[in-house]
């Protein structure tokens, strides 16, 4: 047996189990697995005994340009601290959209030399006539498309009308890509709130309040009818009641090809923590009632919900807090593509409600296997060396001033959690070892999508 470029010890977190043993990587690829510790011969050997070899973790919702300051560098940077080996970066940038070719293929450029993880990048459309860029898009590599039920801007971020929707989802679907989808229904949303603001009544819980379950649930009702009808793929993101749950698997019986997910701040956080923290937790859809977040869970642990994701949205502070004394002015969203699996394996797997093996799936494994990204997800032979070491002998203690995003903010601030991640590996090299970055920032690679020419 030829010697290997780096062999890795450890428990190895495999589709099916966990094995203690050794993984043998050549020319960035998993060519070898065995049980055996002492078996596999390199020059480089790295023996993380008693911590977790898991696939390397995708993030398939991060905005890196949704907040200019940040760009695709100081996220790329987060994401390898966080255990993050490829995330998927959302269209919905300013000043413009990611919504024709020519745009994506710019963005594609701007990667060039200021990312050390990989990254896939999502298209769009324009509110009106812009689906016949889906294809050209689509040939570019986009990974997926990201629509909106709900309009935060009329050009950068829109409501996009029915009709416009399901000439969409046909399209989409000639491609054999994914149609996913922001479910919200901002007709009540948007009446609700301008009552609300009337009355004075914008304490943090009005957030909530003026997006009750049923604006979530009512979108996502539509869209899978419209994918039971056109035979799309669909996909959900940031589900945030177990209702949107029940209805999702209720059409997936009915032969609907939908995937979902929620974030790890509709598990980790309750409404309480909004009245509590007002603007750092606020997100749309918004956090629900603590009864609701056991639910969803529950259905987390019955294998309901397909992936877990950070949705990053990098506001800094003094943008968030515009909304201290009025929720509705402070914008959306929290930083997370570094504290995602810090988060979840703490709040997951040392809190004993997923195995290894379960956690593994939800946020590497059903990421790459709904979004068709070859040779990643997995630690199988022939595919990718992408790897994250977790000891859950150590201990992190989040510090919001400490974070890689521009965002220095997060409602976990000084929370303790149990679990590490020491070495963050892609394609066999390290990119994070620990404390730092260890690769240059033109490591990383544009991953294009399954219909790219």
């Amino acid at each position: 047996m030829e010697p290997f470029d780096l062999v890795v010890k450890g428990n190895i977190v495999l589709p099916d189990k966990v094995m203690n043993g050794a993984i043998g990587i050549s020319k960035g690829k998993i060519t070898h697995i065995t049980d055996q510790q002492n078996g596999l011969v390199s020059k480089n050997v790295k023996d993380f005994n008693g911590s977790f070899i898991f696939p390397g973790f995708i993030d398939t919702h991060v905005h890196c340009y949704s907040n200019p300051d940040e760009g695709v560098a100081a996220t790329s940077e987060a994401a390898a601290f966080g255990g993050v080996t490829t995330f998927f970066d959302m269209p919905y940038d300013r000043p413009d959209p990611i919504n024709n070719v020519k745009i994506f293929e710019k963005k594609i450029q701007r990667l060039e030399g200021k990312t050390v993880v990989d990254i896939c990048l999502w298209g769009t459309i324009a509110k009106k006539n812009g689906t016949d860029q889906i294809i050209p898009m689509a040939k570019a590599g986009a990974v997926a498309f990201k629509l909106s039920t709900f309009e935060t801007d009329p050009y950068r971020f829109p409501r996009i009308p029915d009709p416009e929707i399901l000439k969409a989802m046909k399209i989409i679907k000639e491609v054999n890509l994914r149609a996913a989808f922001h479910s919200e229904n901002g007709e009540v949303i948007y009446q609700m709130i301008e009552e609300y603001q009337k009355k004075g009544k914008v304490y943090p819980r009005a957030h909530m309040e003026t997006r009750p379950p049923v604006t979530e649930t009512s979108a996502i009702l539509k869209l899978l009818e419209f994918a039971y009808w056109t035979g799309a793929k669909l996909h959900i993101v940031h589900v945030s009641h177990p209702r949107s749950i029940e209805l999702i698997q209720l059409f997936k019986k009915q032969g609907v090809q939908v995937t979902c997910e929620t974030c790890y701040h509709y598990l980790l956080l309750d409404v309480h923590d909004l009245e509590e923290q007002g603007p750092r937790a606020k997100m749309n859809p918004p956090v629900r009632e603590p009864e609701d977040v056991q639910k969803m869970w529950e259905k987390l642990e019955g294998n309901q919900i397909d992936m877990i994701t950070s949705d990053h949205a990098p506001w800094s502070l003094e943008q968030k807090i515009k909304g201290k004394d009025n929720i509705f002015k402070s914008p959306s969203g929290l930083p997370g593509v570094e504290l995602l699996i810090p988060l979840m394996f703490d709040g997951g797997v040392m809190s004993g409600r997923l195995t290894p093996v379960q956690f593994a799936h939800l946020l590497a494994t059903h990421p790459a296997e709904a979004y068709q990204v070859p040779g990643k997800g997995k630690i199988t032979i022939g595919y990718d060396a992408d790897l994250t070491i977790i000891d859950p002998s150590k201990q992190t203690i989040i510090d919001e001033m400490k974070l890689h995003s521009q965002a220095k903010l997060t409602p976990f601030n000084q929370k303790k959690l149990r679990g590490k991640i020491i070495e963050t590996i892609i394609r066999g090299n390290t990119v994070f070892d620990g404390t730092k970055i260890t690769a240059d920032m033109n490591y990383g690679k544009f991953v294009p999508g399954s219909a790219a020419e």
